[in-house]
């Protein structure tokens, strides 16, 4: 049943946890890769940084959906926007699993990284219509289902590459695509425009923004780098992970996604103690979290307990930061919520494309200590930001 939707008035449960869902499976496109990228290397015979630039390209498609798409939704119906999105995921993904050359999974990649900016437009809704007392716990269940959906994406996608093939993954997410288009076109109701203008001034208007609020460019600058930091670790676990002392296949890999669940249940409750703790206090702890983990991973990276540890603890610290800089930035600007969101997930997107590349170059030269240093510095370089600004 559809619901129309007034600022400020409240979203039903029902549509929000809906829309948590149907974000958690979109996002989930960009992170199917992560743990088969071992098993595409050797399938197409292609080396481990051509295989790495999935990850990057991904990302790199991502950003620039948030800048070039993710504004729309301030002009037009974000409904029309959603929809749209999906149809050309389909397209792409069903490209990924039929692909025999790397390049053209290389294309693809940027594609679906681009068309997987789905819960970007979700979570400035759930801002933009929640009542006033439960917008930083909206965007937390919408910002829940999307982690859980990272969270699933790598369990499912190296179990599924291990037993069925890689392709098969790309197959069923297609399919996931068609029946999410199906969910929202009978859920979703139309909403009012943010905007009124052409697209060229919508544009010119993101510029504005960055000039009149310096606190946006600090909370987007210190958590892209820290989503690098981040991302750096996941562009090259695969690789790690099939070498002595593991050797293990796409499964273990993306069983270790499993200890994201710390960060998905984590970031509900940052959602809801943002204002009591402080921005600039979660920047603090979730960088010093991100940091530790780097120690572990340095010092204790061939041990399963210490990935394992690890991973919980970089997880919790990535959430602490990204989503107490989101929901406070939403509070600049409300009636810019979507162009707002642009500006802070391109760069937090950047920041990932960043320390994928970083990462798979520290691999290619240094191996796993080089990517430990690239993911420190990186994290260190965002609580620098924090240490150096008012906000």
């Amino acid at each position: 049943m559809k619901h129309t939707l007034l600022e400020n008035q409240g979203i039903p449960k029902g549509l929000l946890y809906t829309l948590a869902t149907i974000a958690g499976i979109s996002v989930a496109n960009l992170y199917y890769n992560q743990p088969l990228l071992d098993v595409i290397r050797m399938d197409l015979k292609c080396s481990e940084m051509d295989t790495n630039h999935i990850a990057l390209l991904t990302q790199i498609g991502y950003a620039l959906g948030l800048l070039f798409i993710i504004p729309l939704g301030d002009l037009y119906s974000r409904k029309r926007i959603i929809l749209t999105n999906f149809s050309l995921l389909v397209a792409s993904l069903l490209c990924i699993a039929s692909a025999q050359s790397i390049h053209i999974i290389h294309l693809a990649s940027v594609v679906t990284g681009a068309c997987s900016v789905i819960p970007q437009i979700f979570v400035p809704l759930a801002a933009q219509y929640s009542e006033p007392k439960n917008k930083g716990k909206n965007v937390g269940i919408i910002i829940s289902g999307l982690l859980t959906g990272i969270l699933a994406s790598r369990v499912i996608s190296g179990y599924i590459g291990e037993w069925l093939g890689w392709r098969m993954m790309y197959y069923i997410a297609a399919v996931l695509m068609v029946v999410s288009a199906m969910v929202i076109l009978l859920l979703l109701p139309n909403t009012e425009s943010n905007f009124k203008g052409k697209y060229s001034q919508l544009m010119r208007s993101l510029i504005q923004l960055i000039r009149d609020y310096p606190a946006l460019r600090i909370y987007a600058v210190r958590s892209g780098l820290a989503f690098g930091s981040f991302m750096g670790l996941w562009a090259t676990l695969a690789f790690k992970m099939a070498q002595a002392p593991f050797y293990a296949g796409s499964d273990e890999v993306g069983a270790l996604g499993l200890c994201g669940v710390a960060g998905a249940l984590s970031a509900s409750i940052v959602g809801r103690f943002v204002q009591q703790v402080g921005v600039r206090r979660f920047n603090y702890i979730g960088t010093l979290l991100q940091l530790l983990a780097w120690a572990l991973f340095y010092w204790g990276g061939n041990a399963y307990i210490n990935l394992i540890l690890g991973i919980l603890i970089i997880d919790i610290g990535m959430q602490c930061i990204q989503l107490s800089n989101q929901t406070t930035m939403f509070n600049l600007c409300p009636s810019a919520s979507n162009r707002i969101n642009t500006i802070f997930m391109t760069t937090y997107f950047l920041g990932g494309s960043l320390g994928t590349f970083l990462a798979g170059a520290a691999w290619t030269n240094w191996g796993w200590s080089g990517v430990a240093l690239s993911g420190s510095l990186l994290a260190l370089a965002s609580v620098g930001v924090t240490r150096f600004s008012k906000y």
